[in-house]
């Protein structure tokens, strides 16, 4: 569904901030991506959905990315935004999920048998008609990925999607990811959470992949993490000290 071979980026000439990227998520993965700060995370995704240009090749699905297919490989990509505050922009949970199939040419009535199908599926309904300045940071949060559903993506991106959540609107959010049976790929620190909702993560710094594995081999390299200036899950951490 996603591939990467030979892909290169630069902000600014001689200084690359994608290095050599080379990968392939299969129709379905949940795949993680993780790295400190700095490592290309935002970077790698801006550049998949043709925001920023690139060397190399990418495709989604039998698409290459390029200026002449972008509005064709958009309609395959949704990208649930770091800040849902960006991406909700309608009055209501309803108008913002109705504004995707509408703007792509599905009459009100398809768009709205969507927006019901998707808020059931998620558990969501009691959101539809809520407005999203008084909505929790967790519920505007799942609310926004019902929004990209709406548009029955093939392959959801999400940047840091845990980011500022309290622990209750945080697991709401994840039990909302396992839902999905779209291919996600999800950018973020949150180590606890790339291990409840991801089997595969791909590791980053300074602009390379320096591992990509099932999530119990990389999660649990207590080296490779810390090469890397990251640390166990919580959750591992605390299986270690129980076991030791």
């Amino acid at each position: 569904m996603i591939d990467f071979k030979n892909v290169n980026f630069s902000y600014e000439k001689g200084e690359p901030v994608l290095k050599d990227i080379n990968f392939s998520i299969e129709e379905g993965e949940s795949v993680g991506l993780i790295g400190c700060n700095g490592a290309g995370k935002s970077t790698l995704m801006k550049v998949l959905l043709g925001l920023l240009p690139h060397e190399g090749e990418i495709k989604v699905g039998d698409l290459t990315v390029s200026k002449e297919t972008l509005p064709a490989v958009r309609r395959k990509i949704g990208f649930v935004f770091q800040d849902s505050d960006n991406q909700m922009f309608m009055p209501t949970v309803y108008e913002d999920m109705m504004f995707g199939p509408t703007n792509y040419g599905h009459t009100k009535e398809e768009a709205a048998a969507r927006v019901d199908e998707v808020l059931e599926e998620l558990n969501l309904t009691y959101l539809k008609n809520k407005y999203n300045h008084k909505i929790s940071g967790g519920e505007k949060r799942m609310a926004a990925i019902a929004t990209i559903l709406t548009m029955r993506p093939k392959v959801i991106l999400m940047d840091e999607p845990s980011i500022a959540l309290d622990p209750e609107n945080r697991r709401r959010v994840i039990n909302a990811i396992n839902k999905l049976s779209t291919t996600k790929l999800i950018a973020s620190h949150d180590l606890d959470m790339i291990l409840d909702t991801c089997s595969r993560v791909i590791l980053m710094h300074d602009g390379e992949i320096i591992a990509d594995g099932p999530v119990e081999k990389i999660l649990t390299d207590r080296e490779l993490l810390e090469t890397n200036h990251m640390e166990l899950p919580f959750k591992l951490q605390g299986l270690q000290i129980k076991n030791n």
